[in-house]
């Protein structure tokens, strides 16, 4: 945890947690290293230089940083799992600091450190449960969303003014949107917008069947993200199974980053989007 200063005894100490699925590939040429890295970010900031790391660093090091300010959703412990698994299999190192001063700074949780400290540490369990090895300590890319954009950017620009050769990378990932219209980002404050990690499979297909999922709408869809980003990477494929009266088929897509073949179904409107979100509940 982010408190080194700290004179409490109370504060639950950091531990090395568990390797992910998938090792480290020592045989991987340094583009298969950097494709599947830059798989994660919606943007990167800058490639050449990713490249650069890459080819000169064998193990390079990956950070984020979370606040510690109640339940874990979905996209910060299972999409986040998905990311981390991706960096450790190209070879990296993540670490992720739970970032309790700033919460505390924030007034999360009334601004009571004790419990700050006692969400952080479940943060950590719910991370140990899907199998993260995260540290604390410098990095060389910084693994967080596109919401954290402006200040990753302005760390770069500090090492501009500071004269540091070696700046920070940043690489964003894309934000999962809440179940709802018009959610652009999945909000932890609003219980119909967030799956949350210790949910109950019956509260989860209860969210999931309320969610917006009109057909032909491909842009801000949320169920279509869901499978995108959380489906797709952690199964590897998505079959849609048609009702009777729409030809009683199974519709069956392999993993795609860009859910191409989905997403063109979804356009023509030839698939049966209750089935779509039958099949969401089962996959979360």
């Amino acid at each position: 945890m982010e408190n080194e200063n700290s004179n409490s005894n109370e504060t639950p100490p950091s531990q090395p947690l568990d390797s992910l699925s998938i090792s480290p590939q020592p045989q991987m040429s340094v583009k298969e290293r950097f494709d599947i890295i830059r798989s994660i970010g919606e943007e990167c900031i800058q490639e050449d230089e990713l490249e650069r790391l890459l080819a000169n660093k064998p193990q390079p090091i990956c950070y984020d940083g979370f606040e510690p300010s109640g339940r874990m959703h979905i996209a910060q412990g299972v999409m986040k799992a998905i990311n981390v698994n991706k960096l450790t299999s190209a070879g990296c190192k993540v670490k992720i600091w739970i970032a309790d001063w700033f919460a505390q700074l924030n007034n999360k949780m009334g601004g009571d450190l004790k419990k700050i400290q006692v969400i952080g540490q479940y943060l950590i369990e719910i991370w140990k449960a899907v199998g993260m090895n995260i540290e604390g300590g410098q990095a060389d890319i910084c693994q967080l969303g596109m919401d954290q954009r402006k200040v990753n950017v302005l760390a770069r620009e500090y090492c501009d003014d500071i004269k540091r050769k070696n700046k920070p990378i940043i690489l964003s990932h894309h934000m999962l949107p809440g179940l709802q219209e018009g959610q652009e980002k999945m909000s932890k404050s609003d219980p119909s917008s967030s799956i949350y990690m210790e949910d109950e499979e019956a509260d989860v297909n209860v969210k999931i069947k309320k969610a917006f999922c009109p057909p032909k709408v491909v842009k801000k869809n949320p169920c279509l993200e869901y499978i995108k980003y959380i489906i797709f990477p952690w199964f590897n494929e998505f079959t849609v199974e048609r009702k009777p009266e729409n030809g009683a088929v199974r519709d069956h897509f392999n993993n795609d980053p860009k859910a191409k073949e989905l997403v063109k179904r979804v356009k023509v409107c030839t698939i049966d989007f209750s089935s779509i979100s039958k099949l969401l509940e089962l996959g979360l």
